[in-house]
């Protein structure tokens, strides 16, 4: 099978030969860490192990960031030793250490909006009508998903993620009762940008699925009432993924770390049909969560990436804890619950593929 027909028949929860190969990849210093142990700098992570290609499409649509168009302008506001004090192009201020910038949380100082002045301020960055310019040269574009064997990936900041973006997550939770108006605003813009961008997308390319970033849980569970998301956020969760599946879009993931069980039932009332990374760490098994809901949805991840910070045995039996149990079932992508750590050796990383491979051919 191809990549795209292994990906598509995945969503679908048809046949396929293997399992998709693919991961969330290392963080930049375990990168660092694992080219001082042999691996190849001349090579992508993803061909280098084998996994399975995918293209991510090339324009400005967000994804941890919200779409703005123009970017705000990166700023440094204070350097010490340790830290940075910056403006990030998404408008927010951010205070980050120098030492371990990439697998530490940045201290969240200010965000771009507090008030419907604020919003009024940057709402033409996030322009419906700017399509055209954030999809960018369209040969360019054609030229870059030509390949019919590679599915094609379009990345999204979600309608959390990015209302999160502009206000934080203690001033979204305000918003929600202080000036509910104020964000179903906000919400419908969202919805008017991505579904125009869809529409304008899938008129030059085919869109096989949809990545859509929220981080809306912790390990607790979610960080908004789920009564809230479904007042608010569900209602333009339906209208673009009806629009997205109508422009014949397949698959719909939602990528959010942290407790996600309470969120899952909305988001399949939604139209979601992918979901991950499914952290161990925040109390998440991938088997029960497969025996609770079927095979309603694609489960991407679950595997403990802190297993591979241990031994071989450590490593082998956290796949066997999962994978057997999906063989049979498909709707399943074997990867890890998020970007490997540091302290993940180069030589476990392989023994880890090595173990997930060897249930390739059972």
């Amino acid at each position: 099978m191809t990549s795209r027909e292994r990906y598509i028949n995945t969503v679908e929860g048809k046949p396929i030969d293997r399992f998709v190969r693919t991961d969330l990849g290392p963080w930049p210093s375990t990168l660092e860490r694992w080219i001082s142990e042999g691996l190849p700098t001349n090579e992508d992570f993803m061909a280098h192990f084998e996994m399975d290609p995918m293209m991510i499409l090339p324009i400005n649509s967000g994804y941890t960031e919200s779409p703005y168009l123009p970017t705000f302008e990166p700023e440094v506001l204070e350097e010490t030793e340790e830290h940075v004090v910056r403006v990030d192009p998404d408008g927010i201020t951010k205070k980050v250490l120098k030492f371990k910038d990439d697998t530490s949380m940045p201290q969240f100082l200010k965000f771009p909006v507090a008030s419907r002045q604020d919003w009024e301020r940057i709402r033409d960055r996030l322009d419906p009508a700017d399509t055209a310019q954030r999809i960018g040269n369209p040969e360019f574009l054609t030229k870059q998903c030509s390949d019919p064997n590679i599915p094609t990936i379009l990345t999204i900041c979600g309608v959390y993620g990015h209302p999160r973006n502009l206000f934080g997550a203690e001033g979204l939770s305000y918003v929600l009762f202080d000036d509910p108006d104020l964000l179903h605003e906000i919400l419908d813009n969202w919805c008017e940008l991505y579904m125009e961008l869809i529409i304008q997308l899938t008129a030059i390319i085919r869109i096989d699925g949809i990545m859509i970033w929220e981080d809306m849980c912790y390990k607790n569970g979610p960080l908004i009432n789920p009564a809230h998301f479904r007042t608010f956020m569900l209602p333009r969760y339906t209208s673009f993924i009806e629009a997205a599946k109508a422009c014949g879009v397949t698959g719909i993931a939602v990528d959010s770390d942290g407790d996600v069980r309470e969120m899952i039932p909305i988001f399949l009332e939604g139209g979601v049909n992918v979901m991950l990374p499914f952290e161990v760490q925040a109390g998440l098994d991938v088997v029960e969560i497969n025996k609770q809901f079927g095979d309603s949805f694609v489960i991407m991840g679950g595997l403990d990436k802190r297993a591979l910070a241990k031994d071989k045995k450590s490593i082998k039996a956290e796949v066997d804890r999962v994978v057997p149990h999906f063989i049979e079932r498909g709707r399943y992508v074997p990867c890890l619950d998020h970007s490997v750590p540091t302290n993940v050796s180069l030589d476990n990383f392989k023994y880890y593929l090595q173990c997930l491979r060897s249930y390739e051919h059972r």
